[in-house]
C-alpha cells in the first residue's frame, strides 16, 4: 500500500460536491485522513470562492489506475473538462504526492508543484502530514507551512461536517 495525498476543490455547489467526493474516497478506499476545510478566493481567475481540503488515502493502485478512478469521481460530479484551465469546478482532485515518487507517469507530475505555491493545499497538508517531509524539498510540510508568505493567498477555515463528524470550524 502507497500513502497518497490528494487535493480536493470545489467552487460550485461547493458542499455537495465536497460530500460526495469523500463519499466516494471512502467508498473506494477506506478510511481517510481529512483536513479542515477552507474557504479561499479563486486562483488565476476570476471566479467564485472555493472549498479546499486534503484527504490522505492508502492504496494498491498503480499513479495512472488511481489518476483514472479520480477522473470518474469528477466526472461522477458534472466535471467538465473543456474550456481554460483556470475556470470554475464541480470538482477538482489532484494527486498532490504518491508515496516519495519524484517524477512524471500517466501524464501525472509529482509531486504536485501547487503543493508549495497555494496556501490552499500547503495549509490543509501541512495540517493532517506535519512531519512528513516533502520528497523534493526534504522538509516537513509544518515547516514549510511556517515559512509559507502567509500574505500571498488569503483563506480561512469553515464550518464543514461529514457523516456526523464535524471536519472543520470557522475560527
Amino acid at each position: 500500500m502507497t500513502g497518497v495525498y490528494l487535493s480536493l476543490g470545489s467552487n460550485m455547489a461547493r458542499e455537495q460536491h465536497i460530500l460526495a467526493a469523500l463519499d466516494a474516497l471512502r467508498a473506494q478506499f477506506g478510511e481517510l485522513s481529512i483536513s479542515s476545510v477552507f474557504e479561499s478566493e479563486a486562483v488565476g481567475f476570476d471566479g467564485s470562492n472555493f472549498y479546499n481540503l486534503v484527504v490522505g488515502i492508502d492504496t494498491a493502485l498503480s499513479i495512472a489506475e488511481l489518476s483514472d478512478v479520480l477522473k470518474t469521481i469528477e466526472d461522477d460530479n458534472g466535471r467538465c473538462r473543456k474550456g481554460p484551465k483556470f475556470s470554475s469546478r464541480t470538482l477538482d482532485i489532484d494527486i498532490l504526492t504518491y508515496g516519495d515518487f519524484v517524477g512524471s507517469e500517466a501524464g501525472v507530475d509529482l509531486p504536485r508543484d501547487e503543493i508549495t505555491k497555494n496556501a490552499f493545499v500547503l495549509w490543509p497538508l501541512a495540517e493532517i502530514a506535519p512531519d512528513t517531509l516533502h520528497p523534493v524539498a526534504g522538509k516537513a510540510y509544518r515547516q514549510l507551512w511556517l515559512d509559507y508568505d502567509k500574505n500571498r493567498q488569503r483563506l480561512w477555515p469553515v464550518d464543514f461536517v461529514w457523516q456526523g463528524q464535524v471536519i472543520s470550524s470557522a475560527l
